[in-house]
């Protein structure tokens, strides 16, 4: 798994690229984390390079969104793949994160 972090107008954006399994999750979770004490308000997840992601890839997320809600924050993914939607339609994500189809309409929305 490959992460990139870039800001823009104010989102912290994470681009994820490969799989999002084993110890890309644990590298994403403390990225995640280490953002969110630094006061970082408005997430983005791009998963346009992301091939696979697990049950613990998703709690990552939850994570954030739960700590954000908190703070009055947002968290967005953008980029999805027609199969990974289809594990957010699944889980019923797609309900929790606002999905959106590339990175400009998602910092549009945020």
């Amino acid at each position: 798994m490959a992460l990139n972090q870039i800001d823009e107008g104010g989102v912290v954006i994470l681009a994820v690229d490969g799989n999002l399994d084993g110890e890309g999750t644990q590298a994403l979770e403390e990225k995640v984390l280490s953002l969110l004490e630094n006061g970082t308000t408005k997430l983005l997840f791009d998963f346009s390079g992301l091939d696979y992601i697990n049950s613990s890839g998703l709690r990552v997320l939850v994570l954030a969104y739960q700590r954000l809600k908190k703070n009055s924050g947002l968290v967005a993914i953008c980029g999805v793949k027609d199969y990974i939607q289809e594990v957010f339609e699944v889980s019923g994500y797609d309900k929790i994160f606002p999905l959106y189809s590339s990175r400009a309409d998602a910092l549009g929305g945020l």
